[in-house]
């Protein structure tokens, strides 16, 4: 048997020592080394299959990895106490956010991380809150109110339209589903005239510009000019209404209220013959309006084609094709000869007819589904809307694109421009009304709610200009037409 020599074991003994020194410096007290100690112990009390030496690296390395751990869960300690500290100064300045979520969960791995999980919390909760700020400033100081004044009601089936007179006496007019037209006083709400002329559905009603006369359109397909002649009753005190902002009504029931026959008015004054009857369609005649100076009118129908007639001896002048399905609805420009036709084949066209040897005609494909109606404005402009929720301002001088889309949660129906507020005014299949401005932007929602507002949907709107104490009219299938007073602050409209 070998016999160690003297330097060999001193170098041992010196290894061993280096191994118990390096391993003691790993220990952070000797509360550590007790319990390492300790579970060494229990370790080698314990049955196993492991070698002492490995079951000992084990110990070793997991002593190791719960350093670790307390290492980190002091750092987020420390986070938090920085998380609190930021709190406090935020509160100062009427701002906090949560930090408590952020040391929840698993602790961090590294500080930077979490330092930058912080400052991304903090932009966000200040782009927050100076949000709400701004908001908040613009409610208390441009809010739009729209107050309703009062319902017009006799009608015995949905009204499709309304329109208001050019000229005095200022009157409403509606055609009803219910094969009439009635005039209304707009301070009374009182029936004034019933047309009873139609034998079908009546769906538009426009008056000349300059005398007392009506051009309605009718399901039976005809489209009929008839006069009228009307005394105002004496105004009577408006009911007082409270101002309500436009946006803060919310419609929480979709129950309709009594659907039964509503009685019309009995001491109505009727009309039931018309001075000049149009009768070239072959299909439901679904829109017709006064070509600039009123000696001509254009209508169109479903049988595809929109006619030019002349009113004094009602004969046709154009018959305009081109559409590939049934027309909705017709507009004709306030100062100039031109018409533009809607149509369920997602197109509307402006014909031109300011030189009377020629009549051209453009394309517009701007939509995706049915085009529910085009009206000019008073400068250069056409609105569309349409059944694919949009509706879309256009310049005559440049009609490729739109200048400004509008995008709605509902079908777009008959829209109306005010001509001097140019404010758009949209009814939908939803029961709402909602108020653009021509750039697209949205300046308020009609109040709508069990009480007041309609209760199915609007079909039409219209704008009156005249010194009336309504100046929004809308109309729908429950059976009524609502007068609106609308105030739009300047500052509203601007922005």
């Amino acid at each position: 048997m070998p016999v160690e020599s003297g330097s060999s074991a001193a170098a041992r003994q010196a290894k061993q020592k280096r191994k118990s020194h390096s391993l003691s410096i790993r220990r952070t007290n000797s509360t550590e080394q007790d319990r390492s100690g300790l579970q060494r112990d229990m370790l080698e009390g314990q049955d196993s299959k492991l070698p002492l030496s490995l079951r000992s690296n084990l110990l070793d390395l997991f002593s190791q990895i719960e350093r670790e751990f307390e290492n980190l869960y002091i750092e987020n300690l420390e986070l938090r106490r920085e998380i609190e500290t930021l709190n406090d100064r935020l509160a100062a300045e009427g701002q906090t956010f949560e930090g408590a979520d952020l040391a929840k969960g698993a602790l961090k791995t590294k500080a930077s991380h979490s330092t930058s999980q912080l400052s991304q919390k903090l932009k966000t909760t200040y782009k927050a809150s100076t949000s709400k700020i701004v908001s908040s400033f613009k409610a208390t100081t441009s809010r739009a109110v729209c107050q309703l004044v009062r319902e017009y009601v006799g009608h015995r089936d949905g009204i499709w339209d309304l329109s208001v007179t050019r000229t005095q006496p200022v009157v409403l007019g509606t055609a009803s589903a219910d094969h009439t037209a009635m005039l209304w006083s707009i301070e009374t709400g009182k029936c004034l005239l019933k047309y009873l002329g139609h034998q079908g559905s009546v769906n538009s009603i426009k008056f000349h510009p300059t005398e007392q006369m009506a051009l309605t359109a009718s399901g039976d397909q005809t489209a009929h000019i008839w006069r009228y002649m009307v005394q105002l009753p004496t105004p009577q005190p408006v009911a007082d209404i409270s101002q309500t902002p436009c946006e803060d009504d919310v419609d929480f029931s979709d129950k309709d209220e009594a659907d039964g026959e509503v009685e019309g008015p009995n001491d109505c004054p009727s009309v039931r013959t018309a001075v000049t009857t149009l009768r070239s369609h072959q299909g439901v005649v679904i829109a017709a309006d006064w070509l600039v100076g009123g000696k001509q009118v254009v209508t169109a129908s479903w049988d595809r084609a929109a006619n030019l007639y002349d009113v004094e001896t009602s004969e046709l002048v154009h018959s305009l094709t081109g559409h590939d399905q049934e027309l909705t609805h017709c507009c004709t420009h306030p100062t100039q000869r031109l018409v533009v036709t809607s149509s369920r084949d997602t197109t509307f066209r402006l014909w031109d007819f300011r030189d009377p040897s020629i009549h051209s005609v453009n394309v517009f494909q701007g939509h995706t589904d049915t085009v529910t109606s085009a009206v000019f404005t008073v400068g250069d402009n056409v609105v569309s809307g349409s059944d694919d929720r949009t509706v879309k301002v256009w310049d005559l001088k440049n009609m490729r694109s739109p200048i400004a889309t509008i995008r709605t949660d509902s079908a777009v129906n008959r829209i109306s421009v005010s001509v001097n507020q140019r404010i758009i005014a949209l009814p939908h299949d939803n029961r709402q009304v909602r108020l653009f401005d021509m750039s697209g932007v949205r300046l308020a929602r009609l109040p709508r709610s069990n009480r007041q507002g309609h209760r199915r949907m609007v079909c039409c709107s219209a704008w009156c200009e005249d010194n009336t104490s309504c100046n929004l009219f809308t109309c729908g299938f429950d059976r009524q037409a609502i007068g609106w007073n609308i105030n739009i602050p300047a500052l509203l409209q601007e922005k």
